[in-house]
C-alpha cells in the first residue's frame, strides 16, 4: 500500500489566547532558569541554588534545579508545537507569556529564594544591595514588558484584529 498523497487535514481551530500565553510562560521561566543556572551557577560559580549545606548538595541542587528546567522546555516546546500544528497559537499572547515568564522566574528568584528562604545569594563576599536590585530591577523590566505585551494582545482581540 501506499501512503496517501496528502497528510491528512489538520481541523481549523480558532487561537487559543490564554494556552498560548501558559505555554509560552512555562518556556521563558525555563529559560531564565536556564540562564540563572549557566551563567550565575556554572561560568561565574557565584552561587548554587541551595548553599545552606555543603558544595556537594549545592552542585545536587543545580542538578537538580537543570533538571527541572529542561523537563519544563522539553514539555513546553511540545505544547507550543501543539498549538502550532492546531493552528491555535496566539502570537501576541505567546510573546507576552514568554516575558512574563522570564519576569516571573526572575522575580520570584530574586524576592522569595534570596531573601524570603535564603537559599541563596546572588554572590557572596561584597555587599549584594547593588546586585539585588539590578537582579529585582531586570526581573521587574521583563515582568512589566510580559504586562504591555498582554494588554497589546487583548486590545488586538477585542478590536477584531487577527492576534
Amino acid at each position: 500500500m501506499s501512503a496517501p498523497a496528502h497528510p491528512p487535514a489538520v481541523p481549523e481551530t480558532r487561537p487559543e489566547p490564554r494556552r498560548s500565553a501558559v505555554v509560552c510562560g512555562v518556556i521563558g521561566a525555563a529559560v531564565m532558569a536556564a540562564v540563572d543556572e549557566i551563567v550565575f551557577h556554572q561560568v561565574l560559580g557565584w552561587h548554587h541554588f541551595y548553599d545552606r549545606s555543603t558544595p556537594a548538595v549545592g552542585l545536587l541542587s543545580d542538578g537538580l534545579l537543570h533538571t527541572a528546567e529542561l523537563l519544563a522546555l522539553v514539555a513546553g516546546f511540545f505544547l507550543f508545537a501543539d498549538l502550532r500544528r492546531r493552528r491555535a497559537l496566539a502570537p501576541g499572547h505567546a510573546r507576552a507569556g514568554f516575558f512574563l515568564g522570564l519576569g516571573i522566574f526572575q522575580l520570584f528568584d530574586g524576592v522569595v529564594d534570596h531573601k524570603l528562604l535564603r537559599l541563596h545569594q546572588i554572590r557572596y563576599g561584597v555587599d549584594v544591595t547593588p546586585y539585588d536590585w539590578a537582579w529585582n530591577a531586570c526581573g521587574l523590566v521583563l515582568l512589566l514588558s510580559g504586562v504591555a505585551l498582554a494588554v497589546r494582545a487583548a486590545r488586538r482581540d477585542r478590536a477584531g484584529a487577527v492576534v
